[in-house]
């Protein structure tokens, strides 16, 4: 039976992790402090969709006080819409134990309604976290079961059809998802970069107008 040195100095392998992409909205949050702690890697940036980005994952994070406050100002549905666009999405509501409803005209059947209508008619599922630190073990855990990434922008070989995706989804507010859609309707990027406003507003709304905005947008070279 071999012996195992206890006192070895050799380096124990560790179990590789996909980057964690945060929201500059969320840098100031206790859940980022916990994630760098527990070894993350942690890549600031503007996300138009979600608060982290994990993989092909759009995640949106709220405690249970701003969950209520996006409903009744109906901010919520917004961003679950544009969580579609993602083929995998998730919501975390932190601190649901905290929920206080005295000042609203709500009451905890209402709330109960609205989260099964975002697992069954969204098909978003909702996870429900204690704290930051629990919300940060659940995120921590995710980038650890992810495979290896599998992002087109990783990639050193991609084909044809991965190019094209790759190009649209560099658009602000376009994920894999919508531009998937968008590929499958217009067939070349030609023709989508061709496409009136209004056509493409049927598939993702108004970003049609920012879209379109930065393709006739001048190049200013400052070099």
């Amino acid at each position: 039976m071999p012996f195992f040195n206890i006192f070895s100095k050799k380096p124990i392998k560790e179990k590789k992790t996909k980057r964690i992409i945060v929201d500059n909205r969320e840098k100031n949050s206790l859940v980022v402090s916990e994630l760098i702690s527990q070894g993350n890697k942690i890549e600031f940036k503007q996300l138009e969709i979600a608060d982290y980005i994990i993989g092909e994952i759009a995640i949106e994070r709220k405690t249970i006080s701003d969950f209520i406050s996006s409903m009744l100002n109906k901010r919520l549905f917004i961003q679950l819409k544009n969580l579609q666009q993602y083929e995998k999405s998730l919501l975390i509501i932190e601190n649901y134990q905290e929920m206080d409803l005295r000042n609203t005209n709500l009451n905890e059947n209402t709330i109960r309604g609205l989260i099964l209508s975002i697992s069954l008619e969204y098909k978003i599922p909702i996870i429900f976290t204690k704290n930051e630190k629990d919300t940060a073990l659940y995120l921590s855990l995710i980038a650890k079961k992810e495979k290896s990434d599998t992002s087109l922008r990783a990639k050193q070989q991609m084909t044809d059809s991965e190019r094209l995706k790759f190009i649209l989804e560099g658009f602000p507010g376009i994920g894999p998802k919508t531009a998937k859609k968008l590929l499958k309707n217009y067939k070349t990027l030609k023709q989508v970069i061709n496409a009136k406003e209004e056509e493409l507003s049927s598939f993702i709304g108004k970003k049609a107008e920012k879209f379109l905005e930065l393709i006739n947008k001048i190049y200013k070279n400052k070099d």
